[in-house]
């Protein structure tokens, strides 16, 4: 995923995108945008970044952001796109949301953003913080009190961490059949591991079983599958989908 030229490789990140009412959320709102660019950018995955759900934050439902992976065909793409994400969300969010967008290639993130972004796992940080830790990099609130530029610059930073966030797009993960071939998920870039207690090595003719739900983790800045064993040459996915009441 991070193998493009730094200075084509963006991360966009979203945040505070909707309300209680919306009837999509922030990673379906990013993935909307995406779908929709023309020539010039070629998606190559969307993250969804838990942030904690805590009194003192004030979040919609799950408390989540969203980056978008992209490379561009020049550096100097960036700036129409970053001005296309802000005028999508000025548009598209819905009245009473306080959406943010940030934008940086690859190699503008620096060990600040990423300080950041993880001291948002972790407590309440306001808006300064965010636009003192993104001052490089693109940033901006398009409505509402504009709080979505810290869970925005999070989604950045956490992203280009690489410990953290499940994938929510990449290539045709989500048509993938269930199960699906360990050798199907190798080919499309997801490594398949074994978390259980003493792990076995998935092979590439096993299959997993992904219940109509593949969201791969990023670890160590790739996408990485975790599986349980589900009987010789069978695996399961061992973090599943919340059901409604759990969510």
């Amino acid at each position: 995923m991070h193998r493009a030229d730094p200075a084509r490789l963006f991360y966009l990140g979203f945040d505070d995108t909707d309300t209680k009412d919306s009837p999509k959320g922030t990673g379906r709102t990013i993935r909307d945008f995406c779908g929709g660019l023309g020539s010039g950018y070629k998606l190559l995955a969307v993250l969804r970044h838990q942030l904690p759900r805590l009194p003192e934050i004030p979040f919609t439902s799950n408390n989540s952001s969203a980056c978008a992976v992209l490379e561009a065909d020049a550096p100097d793409l960036a700036r129409p796109l970053f001005d296309a994400a802000a005028d999508f969300l000025a548009r598209e969010a819905p009245e009473g949301s306080d959406p943010g967008v940030c934008l940086a290639s690859r190699g503008q993130v620096d060990q600040g953003l990423v300080d950041f972004a993880l001291s948002c796992n972790a407590a309440k940080v306001g808006q300064a913080r965010a636009m003192a830790a993104a001052s490089g990099v693109l940033l901006a609130g398009v409505g509402g009190t504009c709080d979505g530029i810290i869970g925005a610059a999070a989604a950045v930073g956490l992203t280009r961490h690489g410990w953290c966030g499940r994938f929510i797009e990449l290539g045709p993960m989500r048509d993938l059949p269930d199960p699906v071939g360990v050798a199907a998920l190798t080919d499309l870039g997801i490594q398949v591991v074994s978390v259980d207690r003493d792990p076995l090595v998935p092979q590439p003719a096993d299959v997993v079983v992904t219940g109509g739900w593949l969201r791969p983790s990023l670890w160590a800045g790739r996408p990485v599958l975790q599986v349980r064993a589900d009987g010789h040459g069978r695996w399961a996915t061992a973090l599943t989908k919340r059901s409604k009441t759990t969510a």
